[in-house]
């Protein structure tokens, strides 16, 4: 079976203007921020950078890439952040030189100099890639994502293999189906239109009432 991808997992409550290269970046933010938390600790990085490549690099500043990435690494959230606080927190990074990471410890910041959009340059897995290039006591460690769209995120590993950072539920749902053709055996076979088997495999997952406040 399939993971089973939730509307909810598709359509996601956070700051815009695009899933790809906004939110896909602040949460592989956030994500290197947790990975760096439970290994080496916050307190051992000296040094931070941020390196954009391909498309992330050429449309980011439009799509406010930058903004997203500096938002995750000093641990706000897409969903809950105060959207009208974020020029003031972003303006206070690039003045003072410094970013508070995950609100817990403090570290010199030039956003001109640790901030590069590589315009000519990408990565062979997908053309939304960036990187952190994180200075610590116990050396230098790259971490390498691609926003993949829809706010998903993959994570390159030391040995290059990808993970995927996505939290997607695997459950049992009863019209299970991957492909357009499989969708429309269901419908033709149950007599369900495409609106109504989705809503039955949400049921999977939670109770109707809560589907319905969530949409």
């Amino acid at each position: 079976m399939e993971k089973f991808i939730s509307v909810f997992d598709m359509f996601k409550i956070a700051v815009g203007p695009s899933s790809s290269h906004t939110l896909g970046p602040w949460v592989a933010a956030l994500d290197c921020i947790e990975k760096i938390k439970s290994t080496n600790g916050l307190s051992a990085i000296q040094k931070v950078q941020v390196k954009l490549y391909g498309s992330l690099a050429k449309t980011g500043r439009g799509h406010g890439t930058d903004v997203a990435i500096l938002m995750g690494l000093i641990g706000e959230q897409p969903v809950t952040t105060d959207t009208s606080l974020i020029t003031n927190k972003i303006n206070e990074i690039k003045q003072s030189k410094s970013i508070l990471l995950n609100q817990e410890f403090t570290i010199e910041f030039n956003y001109e100099s640790d901030v590069l959009f590589l315009k000519d340059q990408s990565m062979p897995h997908h053309p939304n890639a960036m990187q952190l290039v994180i200075d610590t006591m116990q050396g230098e460690f790259t971490y390498t994502y691609y926003s993949i769209g829809g706010g998903f995120i993959e994570f390159e590993n030391s040995k290059g293999e990808i993970e995927s950072s996505n939290k997607v539920a695997v459950i049992e749902v009863p019209f299970d189906f991957y492909t357009t053709d499989e969708l429309l055996h269901w419908c033709m076979k149950t007599g369900m239109t495409i609106s109504e088997v989705v809503s039955e495999n949400e049921k999977a997952n939670n109770e109707e009432k809560v589907i319905n406040e969530k949409l």
